[in-house]
C-alpha cells in the first residue's frame, strides 16, 4: 500500500513542475512581445545608431539658433523728456526746438515729448506741477535735472554740458545734419500747393 501511494504522488509533483516551466516560458514570451511592440512604435530605440545622430542634429539646431540674450544691445543714450500739452503756448513754442534737437542730435541723446493732458498718468508718474517741464536723464536712467517753463535750444545744450554729459557732435556731422534739415524744408516748400494769381492763368514759367 505504501508503494502505490508514493507512485501516485510522483506524477502530481512532476505535473506541477511542468506547469511551472510552461508558465515561466509564457511570461518570457509575453515580455519579449511587449518589448518588440515598443521598438516598433519607437524606431529610435530599435536602431541605436540613429539615436545619437538625431541627438547631434538637435544639438546643432539648438546651437545654430541665435540666443536673444546674447545679441548685442544698443548703447543707452541720455534722454530729454519734455512734458507739456499741445494747447499750451510755451509748449507750442518748444515744439520746433525739440524736433530740431531730435534730428540734429540723433545718436547723441534722445528727445521724448509727452502730452500730460492726453496722458495724465505720465504727469503723475513724473510728479509734474507746471508745463512744460524738461527732465534731463543720464544713460543709466537717473534724473539729473529738471526745468519748468520754456527752455531754448542753447540753454538745453548748455545744461547738458553743465551736467557733464557730452552731447556735442563733430563739425562734419553737424553740417551733415543741418544739410538734411535744409533739404527737408526745401522739399516741404516745394510740395505746398501753389496759389494762382488772377489774370496770370496763361503764364508758363
Amino acid at each position: 500500500m505504501e508503494e502505490t501511494s508514493s507512485q501516485k504522488r510522483k506524477p502530481t509533483g512532476f505535473r506541477k513542475k511542468v506547469l511551472f516551466i510552461i508558465g515561466l516560458i509564457v511570461v518570457v514570451i509575453a515580455i519579449l512581445v511587449v518589448k518588440g511592440q515598443r521598438q516598433v512604435s519607437d524606431p529610435s530605440q530599435s536602431d541605436p545608431e540613429k539615436k545619437p545622430a538625431q541627438a547631434q542634429r538637435s544639438e546643432r539646431i539648438a546651437t545654430d539658433k541665435p540666443n536673444p540674450g546674447e545679441q548685442p544691445q544698443p548703447a543707452a543714450l541720455p534722454r530729454l523728456v519734455d512734458l507739456g500739452a499741445d494747447k499750451c503756448v510755451p509748449c507750442k513754442m518748444m515744439a520746433p526746438i525739440l524736433e530740431e534737437l531730435k534730428i540734429e542730435y540723433r545718436g547723441r541723446f534722445e528727445v521724448e515729448v509727452i502730452d500730460v493732458w492726453k496722458n495724465p498718468a505720465a504727469g503723475r508718474q513724473w510728479r509734474i506741477r507746471v508745463i512744460p517741464t524738461q527732465i534731463f536723464i543720464d544713460e543709466s536712467g537717473k534724473e539729473l535735472y529738471r526745468h519748468e517753463g520754456f527752455l531754448s535750444k542753447e540753454d538745453i545744450l548748455k545744461r547738458w554740458k553743465d551736467l557733464g554729459v557730452d552731447v556735442e557732435r563733430q563739425v562734419g556731422q553737424r553740417n551733415e545734419q543741418r544739410s538734411e534739415i535744409r533739404l527737408a524744408s526745401m522739399q516741404a516748400c516745394c510740395e505746398r500747393p501753389k496759389t494762382r494769381i488772377p489774370g496770370w492763368g496763361n503764364f508758363r514759367p
